[in-house]
């Protein structure tokens, strides 16, 4: 069986920290006072080659340290996990580090061109140059794909929406200004058939993503699905280029609120990783989201944050119909969130959906709201709650995009796009069968 070493028993090479500064480490598992170190991570340390790692301030890159071998056993499941990618960081310095194939040979007659470096993918984005922010454990990696090659890949026939090819959502910009006088908008029925089949693409879209979820998949890949997904349909995924959005589908890993940018980093038995689906189907959106639980070894608190993030949306839901105030809604999410020892994010709302990606009306999730305007017939908006662990306070990366929990502790969320009706709601992005919401913990595990 694996077992801590003390820091003066980490390598004949090496010497031990003084003992004045022996208790200066903190205990991986506990946050106590540490003075054993993993001897796998030690080994991992040892074997960087000279010039380092270009990931230097990732911490799954730093020898972790114990209070006691019972603590260690204790958290070693969870703890190994993070030697895979540090091997991997690794491996891929040394590729870098290798001369040209060719070179050395002091009887080779020709010299072989070069080969190009192997990325590393767990890289960072230029963005996160120097960052050290950072709230939670988790980091970006590097990412598969460009905006401009998929744009480019998108075929001439789909319909796309006005910021496809600028960034500049111009359609919305406008509205914000007209929707002050005219209110909330009530389709007619040609419009809401429209939306109601960019509404049922999405959920055939999410469905394709959702079985891409599982361990080891990157949410890269997940990206790759999502826009395939929507070509097989002759659909635009919505987030691909809005006010210049790198992807086609929001990925949000663990302590990610939303907009999490799709990498090159492997979902890990344990995580949390929310797919946020919209599409633009023949001049409509459709937008919808669920959280998945990876793995087999998810925790009991983060299995209960997922029950309760799918609950608050199915009590916002329970409120849909003609006559109710917008406020209201989030009052019932709020409660059914502090059931679960839980709180709602306050950054982001709901809101309207149509041929416009967002618009009236807002739809606020949290208590003590000012939302304006009624429920009527023909309205059509998103309920989409984000439900933290801990805090409701969040940060945004410097990607501008990532919405990650202020105090590191995780995040899970559902949404649908609703229609009233005349009576009450339908849910447009609906599973199938699935009129009204109905909690299965099965049906989020991958």
């Amino acid at each position: 069986a694996t077992q801590v070493v003390s820091a003066a028993e980490t390598s004949s090479s090496t010497p031990a920290a003084p003992p004045a500064m022996a208790m200066k480490n903190v205990c991986a598992g506990c946050g106590q006072g540490a003075t054993m170190a993993c001897p796998s991570c030690v080994k991992l340390k040892q074997s960087e080659p000279p010039g380092g790692l270009l990931t230097t301030t990732r911490d799954d890159y730093a020898v972790s340290y114990y209070c006691s071998q019972d603590c260690f056993k204790t958290h070693w499941t969870a703890h190994k996990k993070k030697h895979k990618p540090w091997t991997a960081a690794i491996e891929a310095a040394r590729r870098r580090s290798r001369p040209p194939e060719g070179h050395g040979d002091d009887d080779a007659i020709t010299v072989a061109a070069p080969k190009q470096a192997s990325a590393d993918p767990s890289a960072m984005p230029a963005a996160f140059t120097n960052y050290r922010d950072w709230t939670g454990t988790l980091r970006p990696w590097a990412r598969a794909s460009t905006p401009e090659a998929r744009l480019a890949a998108l075929p001439a026939h789909i319909a796309k929406p006005d910021y496809w090819a600028t960034g500049e959502p111009a359609s919305e910009k406008a509205d914000r200004i007209s929707s002050k006088n005219r209110g909330i908008r009530q389709y007619s029925d040609k419009d809401i058939a429209g939306i109601r089949r960019a509404c049922k693409v999405g959920r055939q879209v999410l469905d394709a993503c959702g079985r891409a979820v599982k361990v080891g998949a990157t949410t890269a890949e997940i990206d790759r699905v999502c826009f395939e997904a929507c070509v097989e349909r002759s659909a635009y995924p919505s987030p691909l280029n809005y006010y210049n959005f790198p992807c086609s589908v929001c990925t949000s890993v663990n302590e990610v609120i939303c907009h999490g940018i799709p990498d090159l980093r492997e979902l890990r038995d344990g995580d949390l990783v929310n797919v946020d689906v919209s599409v633009y189907v023949d001049g409509y959106h459709g937008d919808l989201n669920e959280t998945y639980v990876v793995g087999e070894h998810t925790s009991r608190e983060s299995t209960n944050l997922v029950e309760a993030a799918f609950k608050c949306l199915a009590a916002g839901a329970a409120l849909v119909k003609p006559g109710t105030y917008y406020r209201d809604v989030g009052p019932a999410i709020d409660k059914v969130a502090r059931s679960f020892g839980c709180s709602v994010v306050r950054t982001y709302c709901g809101h309207g959906i149509g041929d416009l990606f967002h618009t009236s009306p807002n739809v606020p999730h949290y208590a003590k709201n000012k939302a304006v305007g009624i429920m009527k017939p023909g309205h059509v908006f998103t309920i989409e709650p984000m439900i933290n662990l801990g805090g409701w306070r969040d940060k945004t990366w410097p990607d501008q995009w990532t919405a990650v929990t202020a105090d590191g502790k995780r995040s899970a969320q559902f949404e649908h796009t609703f229609l009233v009706t005349e009576s009450g709601y339908e849910i447009l992005t609906q599973r199938d069968n699935e009129p009204t919401m109905v909690w299965d913990l099965a049906k989020q595990q991958r």
